[in-house]
């Protein structure tokens, strides 16, 4: 997404405390060109690689369960952007209304499928497509739906300065979130009072410390991430 200019920010982001990430990314405009170049041209290719694999997915999660093959939700990008984020779907049909907006502990909402996909991370190569149209990063915060956004305090607002991301420091550091959810008497509570700080503590830092390199980095150990899980 084209960078914008402090005055041309939402109101709701024109805060103090977004102010010193904006300065620091204001910066670095070169090096997040450079980061927009990289996300098309790779976003591109594995397209072209998962091809076939996506092909093969559509046709197990149509075997194992009634539903559409993506699941579209509503989530939020840079400056407050809503966009339908594409995902091979991994629960029922209709699961956002049968539960919570964020995934538990064996959650009875994941088909035999979904559980797979999860597992390897596969749901979210779609996301692929995002990248391409600009609305997401490989690296970013993950996109969240609007009712979190809303809870966002005034510096956490600081991580819509940039695209949502397919993965972060976050993602991998809270890569068992929902077995940290698993019991919670009300999900969304716990999850915006405990879970959603230190992830975004994660994130926070993560633009402070801002480089392409770094973030390349963190792509590979995202891949580690999910096959040291596989090996447990």
């Amino acid at each position: 997404m084209k960078w914008r200019e402090w005055e041309e920010l939402p109101e709701g982001m024109k805060k103090p405390e977004v102010w010193k990430y904006y300065d620091i990314l204001s910066k670095k405009r070169l090096s997040l060109k450079v980061k927009r170049v990289f996300d098309v041209t790779a976003a591109a290719v594995l397209l072209v690689m998962f091809g076939p694999v996506l092909a093969v997915l559509a046709v197990l999660i149509k075997w194992d369960s009634e539903g559409p093959v993506f699941y579209r939700q509503e989530r939020v990008t840079a400056y407050g952007k809503k966009f339908r984020i594409h995902k091979l779907r991994t629960m029922v049909a209709d699961a956002d209304r049968i539960g919570t907006a964020v995934t538990v502990g064996g959650d009875s909402r994941i088909t035999k499928v979904g559980a797979f996909l999860r597992k390897y991370r596969l749901d979210e190569v779609p996301q692929l497509i995002d990248v391409l149209k600009g609305d997401m990063s490989f690296v970013g915060t993950r996109p969240e739906v609007a009712k979190y956004v809303r809870k966002y305090t005034n510096e956490m607002r600081a991580t819509l300065l940039l695209p949502a991301g397919i993965t972060s420091e976050a993602s991998i550091r809270y890569k068992d979130e929902a077995e940290l959810l698993d019991g919670a008497e009300d999900v969304d509570r716990v999850y915006v009072e405990k879970v959603l700080p230190g992830k975004m503590g994660y994130n926070l830092e993560s633009i402070r410390n801002f480089s392409v390199v770094e973030e390349i980095m963190l792509m590979f150990q995202t891949v580690f991430a999910v096959f040291r899980k596989e090996q447990k």
